[in-house]
């Protein structure tokens, strides 16, 4: 803790300091899957990025694309990781949303 963060005053009792709020950027609207292996011993995820929309909308999304393709997958700094290359049945799930959906990678 830094020496000018407030942590007790004898008017309020204990103060918490304040939480920084870290918002992740927004993406440009365009959906690009790829596929990935580095760093994943060999396994690979499909990465799903450049969502425009909030982490509540994103987390229901994220949930939907998994049980519809019968794999794990989870959530981080609002991109989406699939297990498994499923890129063109997640590409056709998407594009039935409404979304701009691109392959990008190998």
């Amino acid at each position: 803790m830094s020496s000018n963060q407030l942590v007790y005053s004898t008017d309020k009792g204990r103060i918490k300091p304040a939480e920084t709020v870290i918002s992740r950027p927004k993406g440009d609207g365009i959906i690009r899957i790829q596929r990935q292996t580095s760093g994943r011993k060999g396994k690979g995820v499909c990465v799903i990025t450049g969502f425009d929309i909030d982490d509540a909308q994103l987390i229901q999304l994220a949930a939907e694309l998994k049980k519809r393709c019968g794999c794990g997958g989870s959530i981080k700094d609002g991109i989406i990781e699939i297990q498994g290359d499923k890129r063109d049945l997640l590409k056709s799930l998407l594009e039935d949303k409404g979304f701009k959906v691109k392959l990008a990678g190998g």
